[in-house]
This record gives C-alpha cells, sequence and structure tokens, in this order.
C-alpha cells in the first residue's frame, strides 16, 4: 500500500501534491512578501578581484554620496545608509503624511591579503565603488617555470 500525502491549506481545505496556482500566488503575496510592509530591500552586490585589488559595487540608485558611511573595524568593512525621506506637502490640507525611511548595512570580512589603508570609496550614477588594493605581498605574481 502507497501513502499518498496531503496537505492542508489555511481553511484546513484538503489539497493534493500540486498545489493550485491560486494557492502559489496567495502565498507569495500575503502570507510573506507584503505581509505588514516588513519587506527589507538589500542592495545587490558584485564582488571581483584582479590582479592589484579586490572591488566591491554595490547598485544604490537615488541615493547621494552623503547617505553613505564606510566604516572598517577589525577586518569588517560595513556599508551603512540611513535615510529619512518626508513627503509633506505644508500648503494641502491633508489627512495622511507619510514617512520613508530607506535604511541597509553590508558587512564584508576583508582577506589577510586585502591592504586596509588605502581602500577607496566613490559614489557615481547610482553605483558605489570601493577599490581594496591587495598588500605588495599578496599581488599575483606569474613567472615562467622551466621543465627540466
Amino acid at each position: 500500500m502507497t501513502l499518498v500525502k496531503f496537505n492542508a491549506d489555511k481553511n484546513n481545505n484538503q489539497r493534493g501534491l500540486v498545489p493550485s496556482i491560486n494557492h502559489v500566488f496567495d502565498s507569495i503575496f500575503t502570507d510573506s512578501f507584503f505581509a505588514g510592509r516588513e519587506v527589507t530591500l538589500v542592495p545587490a552586490v558584485n564582488i571581483s578581484e584582479t590582479a592589484d585589488q579586490y572591488q566591491i559595487e554595490l547598485a544604490a540608485p537615488g541615493l547621494r554620496k552623503e547617505d553613505f558611511k564606510v566604516n572598517l573595524e577589525r577586518k569588517l568593512l560595513s556599508i551603512v545608509v540611513q535615510k529619512e525621506q518626508s513627503n509633506e506637502h505644508d500648503n494641502k490640507n491633508y489627512s495622511r503624511r507619510e514617512f520613508s525611511y530607506n535604511s541597509f548595512t553590508r558587512s564584508f570580512t576583508l582577506p589577510d591579503s586585502a591592504d586596509e589603508h588605502h581602500i577607496q570609496a566613490k559614489y557615481n550614477d547610482g553605483i558605489l565603488l570601493i577599490q581594496i588594493p591587495k598588500k605588495e605581498e599578496a599581488k599575483m605574481t606569474s613567472r615562467q617555470i622551466s621543465i627540466g
């Protein structure tokens, strides 16, 4: 005899192994995605390495360079943004005001080969670019090895 699992949905209705399309969309949009507007958006990053440096690119459009704080503490590089926006109209009679707070923190542990004293950061066209040079002894060197 084979046992077949059935799962109960929110209303304790039985459904088979394959959930209905409506249930999938309901669970995405009501259960976790928009519940209480608690969605935390963290900007995407690209991390690359060349022979001379590490590079972090953080996509954060709509911000100013003054909105960023880049800190280094014990090999932990932290990027912090806390920006308050208010949508107020003083010349209108309104019954609702909305405040928006954009904040996030991204942290990266630097490798031992990173030169902590010469890190540079710049913000241009919505991209925060952080360049972390490598220590001289850690830079990749290439040489020809003779075969004996």
